[in-house]
């Protein structure tokens, strides 16, 4: 019987380079944007609108880009313990922990600690929002009322779900290994859709406010547009990261 062709076959490899690359690309222009082009950034300000930018930067940079991260982390670090032979900067990472089981004790630390930032940045970019809604005494402005404020507190809660479920399955003692194995697949399957409605949720949260600052052709209507795109394909890039063999 002839061998069967892997020519079809694609390695997630290059798309979790590509993915770290967009992180990079992305939090520069958050930040190009938020500082440059609007007022800047503040937690107390007689200027309302610093402390509204404080959403963006935390869901953006906090919440989307260290949980994609985090995928991308799982994609490596599961290439690593799979690997005959890992990368000379998992060999420097790891030389840090005991030998025996420390590929899983360093992956699920990092996993964990990722997931924590992230949960906690998305907490605070919620808190800072409606912080800035009471401030600002802007007419007509309620809470909760678009379609992109119901799916970002979806996303954080199911996030906040996944979060404590995660924990109690594989961080708590007590969890039957039949159980956390029977899980698991659950796990990364309700992580990449949560990842998945968090683009979205930014993606109409840009829109909106490229519609109400009115930017159309400015340098600034090109930066909130490649944040957006930039965002997309750094979906894209963490979706193909997470369902693409690494090596065959």
């Amino acid at each position: 019987m002839a061998p069967k062709s892997r020519s079809y076959q694609v390695s997630a490899t290059p798309f979790t380079i590509f993915g770290h690359l967009l992180f990079i690309a992305l939090a520069t222009l958050v930040l190009i944007w938020l500082l440059k082009f609007r007022e800047g950034l503040a937690i107390e300000s007689a200027n309302k609108f610093k402390i509204f930018n404080l959403h963006p930067l935390l869901m953006v940079i906090g919440f989307i880009l260290i949980s994609g991260e985090d995928h991308l982390h799982e994609m490596i670090c599961s290439n690593i313990m799979d690997s005959k032979f890992p990368s000379e900067t998992a060999i420097m990472a790891y030389k840090t922990v005991p030998a025996g089981r420390r590929d899983k004790q360093v992956q699920r630390a990092v996993h964990l600690t990722l997931q924590t930032i992230a949960l906690a940045c998305g907490i605070f970019g919620i808190v800072v929002i409606f912080k800035f809604q009471n401030e600002s005494h802007i007419p007509d402005m309620d809470h909760m009322v678009t379609l992109h404020s119901w799916l970002g507190m979806i996303a954080i809660c199911l996030f906040g779900l996944q979060f404590l479920l995660g924990f109690f399955s594989y961080v708590f003692p007590g969890a039957e290994s039949y159980s956390r194995a029977a899980y698991l697949p659950w796990h990364t399957f309700g992580g990449l859709v949560i990842f998945l409605l968090a683009i979205c949720t930014a993606e109409m949260g840009l829109l909106e406010k490229f519609l109400s600052l009115y930017l159309f052709r400015s340098q600034e209507a090109l930066i909130v547009n490649f944040i957006g795109l930039l965002l997309f394909l750094f979906a894209v890039a963490v979706g193909l990261s997470v369902v693409l063999p690494h090596d065959y």
